[in-house]
């Protein structure tokens, strides 16, 4: 059998944690009861055990129980937050505001939104991926209803100033949705603090089950209110129906518990071999461009560019290692990142980048190897291209 790669591409997905899997696996089998079923023990189990988990997840980013609708993923939530509010809303005004950067659920669901009579704006970013403040307070108008920005980019790690964001929405009067399927369980979050008042996640981000998810939506100052975009059943405050997934309610929020619990000794670990991955590269190597910002990055995220090196063989060469060039969610397009293309990183001649993701189990044995294998083909590669022909 062939050896599997090194991972190092935990925004794309995570293992499930061993806890995780040992709490969800009763939830098949012996305790397969329907929350829904509220006449007999099963269902009342199985509604216990989601409760717990609402609990969990509500307590990760400091929001109340009663906050927390279960969805598929992320990308299910930033739809219903998005089209949801935006059709309660639609009276008050029908202008949103997003960023270049966000994930294509949150883009894509724009678009759709601007076929409906609505007014989108799709602000840049600078060179650290950041939001111009400036720029969003221009942005701002009597009717804009929402602006959606993400915590944490999937891509390069930037990590957004959602209180001073938040802060500028609730002076005009719109609500601030953010997309933190990177962020949630990896960096601490505080929907209050950060004038949040609806935010995504998922949990196979965060070593849970795929096929998890939910979405935080305020009740108190503001209540926000949303339209299904699922009908029929009216589980989830009628916000979202179908039968619940327990076991993978189950395992978000035991997922959700365990990140709480350990991400302080977590990130700190992460982001010394982050550090020392970088360090290691760029004293093997010239021309290893850091895409984003440092300073405000997620600990176990590196996305870098190296001068002089084309993507695709450098991908090929390094085929144990298993990284990627960008989002997960588009790895089947061979259009340039329109991360990248934001922030001005996509240039004529180009230049290799690649994201590095981090995780639970990568050990400082893995980031060496990391280190001496790219070093060593990104030299070969830039060799061959230099060796006259």
């Amino acid at each position: 059998m062939a050896v599997r790669p090194i991972y190092l591409d935990y925004h794309a997905t995570t293992p499930v944690d061993p806890r995780v899997v040992a709490d969800m696996l009763p939830y098949f089998t012996e305790r397969f009861g329907n929350p829904a079923s509220r006449q007999h023990a099963w269902g009342w189990e199985a509604d216990e055990a989601v409760e717990r988990a609402r609990g969990q997840v509500a307590a990760l980013i400091n929001a109340t129980p009663g906050e927390i609708v279960f969805t598929s993923g992320a990308s299910e939530s930033n739809n219903l937050a998005l089209k949801g509010l935006c059709e309660t809303r639609r009276e008050r005004g029908r202008h949103v505001i997003t960023v270049a950067t966000e994930h294509k659920s949150v883009l894509d669901s724009c678009k759709r939104l601007a076929t409906c009579g609505y007014d989108v704006t799709v602000l840049g970013v600078g060179r650290d991926g950041l939001v111009d403040l400036d720029a969003l307070r221009a942005a701002m108008t009597p009717n804009t209803i929402l602006v959606s920005v993400m915590a944490a980019n999937n891509e390069i790690g930037t990590l957004q100033p959602l209180d001073a964001i938040g802060a500028i929405a609730h002076e005009h009067g719109a609500l601030l949705h953010t997309d933190a399927a990177q962020a949630a369980g990896k960096v601490p979050i505080d929907v209050r603090a950060l004038h949040v008042d609806l935010l995504s996640l998922t949990a196979h981000k965060c070593y849970g089950p795929k096929g998890a998810g939910a979405l935080f939506v305020a009740k108190a100052k503001p209540r926000v209110a949303l339209a299904p975009q699922i009908d029929g059943g009216g589980h989830e405050h009628g916000w979202r129906s179908g039968t619940l997934n327990v076991p993978g309610i189950v395992g978000l929020g035991r997922a959700a518990e365990i990140c709480r619990e350990e991400m302080p000794a977590e990130s700190a670990r992460l982001r010394a071999l982050r550090d020392g991955l970088l360090e290691g590269l760029r004293a093997r190597l010239d021309g290893v461009l850091v895409n984003g910002t440092m300073d405000r990055r997620l600990p176990h995220n590196l996305h870098v560019t190296f001068d002089g090196v084309e993507g695709e063989a450098l991908l090929m060469a390094i085929g144990d290692l298993a990284v990627s060039t960008g989002s997960a969610c588009s790895s089947g397009s061979q259009a340039p990142s329109h991360v990248l293309q934001a922030i001005g990183a996509v240039r004529d001649g180009g230049g290799a980048s690649i994201r590095f993701g981090l995780g639970r189990n990568t050990t400082p044995d893995e980031i060496a190897y990391a280190i001496d294998r790219v070093a060593t083909v990104v030299a070969s590669l830039r060799s061959s291209v230099a060796r006259p022909r």
